[in-house]
């Protein structure tokens, strides 16, 4: 049995090689972890918002001369179409006079006519918060992994789950390591990252299953020729559909706003990361549980003794 589909690249026979980056990629992701944590943002911990808008440009650093004025060392973010948007995280929960305090400091700097929106996050909540969100991922997990048992078999539903779980801590990893601030937008942009992962592998598995149906296969030589093209007869189509995604993703990071950055950035992550397990992990792996399947063989009972005759 051969494939017209030409393979360009024995994905399944350097399976290991992938496997072995992945499981180190993994450990570095649980040092990190373990030594640095996250750099959660006031939504998982108590803290204060304060978003305002003057009436004509402000610059950063007159902004940061108000707030060190008052004893506050936090880097405000200016934006908007002329830079009037001032937004503020206080890693503290600001008391009413506290906020008034700055409030006025402001408006005597950048005047009058400031609207001002201030939102206080308590401990209990930010604890609340970070539950829920450990809750969506695992049940978003789980009913990935039943979806994939019913539409395909336990194998392919292992093999996804397992690669996806992985992509979202690959991007859990990245932040931890560099540092970057955690908040609700992460937390969507993980989910998101979910959805595009098991959609490409989707797409393999279901060309996998449909060549196991019409090229039956009697060897693991045979199964791993069917993999192998099954990756490369859907890697145009994947490949397509993540660039797309990517180039608009990249977009945003570059032009949108600052509060969307890091929100691009998850996915931008996720996205690459997505790609390389569908094609490097989430088919080899399945190609190894099939394998082991395949080498139990059913025992074949043998003739039955005969019998001495008694004399």
């Amino acid at each position: 049995m051969h494939f017209d589909y030409k393979i360009r690249y024995d994905f399944v026979n350097n399976r290991k090689k992938f496997f072995t980056g992945s499981i180190l990629l993994v450990i570095i992701g649980i040092v990190s972890l373990l030594i640095f944590q996250m750099n959660l943002g006031i939504d998982f911990k108590s803290g204060t918002t304060m978003d305002a808008v003057a009436d004509h440009g402000v610059i950063q650093a007159e902004v940061i001369d108000v707030l060190t004025g008052l004893d506050y060392d936090e880097i405000p973010t200016v934006g908007g179409t002329n830079n009037e948007r001032i937004s503020v995280r206080f890693g503290e929960e600001l008391t009413t006079d506290a906020v008034k305090e700055i409030q006025s400091a402001l408006m005597s700097k950048f005047g009058d006519q400031m609207d001002f929106e201030v939102n206080v996050v308590s401990a209990e909540l930010a604890r609340e918060l970070a539950v829920k969100t450990i809750w969506a991922i695992l049940a978003a997990s789980v009913l990935i992994m039943l979806y994939v048992m019913i539409r395909f078999e336990w194998r392919f539903a292992l093999a996804a789950n397992l690669t996806i779980l992985y992509d979202c801590f690959v991007v859990v990893t990245l932040f931890s390591i560099f540092r970057l601030e955690v908040d609700l937008p992460f937390i969507a942009a993980v989910l998101t990252v979910l959805g595009y992962s098991i959609n490409d592998k989707i797409v393999i598995f279901d060309r996998i299953r449909e060549n196991l149906r019409f090229k039956p296969h009697k060897n693991a030589e045979q199964l791993q020729e069917i993999v192998n093209a099954s990756i490369w007869q859907t890697m145009a189509r994947n490949l397509y559909t993540v660039l797309t995604v990517f180039i608009v993703t990249f977009l945003i990071f570059l032009f949108g706003s600052e509060s969307i950055r890091l929100f691009s950035l998850a996915i931008l992550i996720g996205l690459v990361s997505g790609a390389y397990s569908t094609v490097c992990l989430a088919s080899p792996l399945w190609f190894d549980l099939k394998k082991r399947e395949k080498s139990k063989k059913p025992k074949v009972a043998g003739p039955s003794p005969k019998k001495e005759p008694v004399i």
